[in-house]
């Protein structure tokens, strides 16, 4: 059972990672917040008494299920009413999000690194990005659990609530299309 000292720690080991991987998929800085908010509440008044080892798959499981709620609601409220929102121009949306304020610290060699190094790496992590972005759904939800949370080919089918195949052929896929691109724009590994 978990204690309340090993639960917020816990939550706070994933807030950042959480809202990364909710920001990518509903393209809107607030709603992502209070998707991992609602997502972090839940976790805590439903399941704060599980073992700490169980902590992470229910976050990921609820954090998906809360991310689709949300898209949900937007359904229904898009069919039903018709927002400012929608006559803004393209590009509102996460245009201020700085993929680098999301990293935890820099590297102490950073301060050595040349203005035209940092303005390189900002550029490429910027192609990045938006190549995840324009991912389709399920390869961006499993792309994301797979190499950006680490999570294994069970954990991440379990989350997702698919076959372990469908995972792996999500993230195949996801790989593939982001290789491309990405050698389109010069940019190689």
């Amino acid at each position: 059972m978990a204690t309340e000292q090993e639960l917020s720690d816990f939550l706070k080991s994933v807030d950042k990672r959480a809202f990364k991987r909710t920001l990518y998929h509903v393209r809107n800085e607030e709603a992502a917040l209070d998707i991992v908010q609602d997502s972090m509440l839940k976790l805590a008044e439903h399941y704060g008494d599980k073992p700490v080892g169980e902590l992470p798959m229910l976050f990921q499981r609820i954090l998906t299920n809360c991310t689709l709620d949300w898209f949900r609601r937007q359904k229904t409220r898009n069919a039903l009413f018709s927002s400012m929102s929608d006559f803004e121009g393209p590009g509102e949306d996460g245009a201020d999000f700085d993929l680098l304020e999301v990293h935890a610290g820099k590297p102490e060699g950073d301060a050595a690194q040349s203005a035209e190094d940092a303005l390189r790496q900002t550029q490429v992590l910027q192609a990045i990005e938006t190549e995840i972005q324009l991912l389709p759904a399920r390869q961006r939800e499993a792309f994301l659990m797979r190499y950006w949370e680490e999570m294994d080919v069970a954990e991440t089918a379990a989350a997702m609530g698919c076959s372990e195949g469908s995972v792996k052929t999500h993230c195949f896929r996801a790989v593939q299309t982001l290789s491309k691109a990405l050698k389109a724009k010069g940019i190689v590994p």
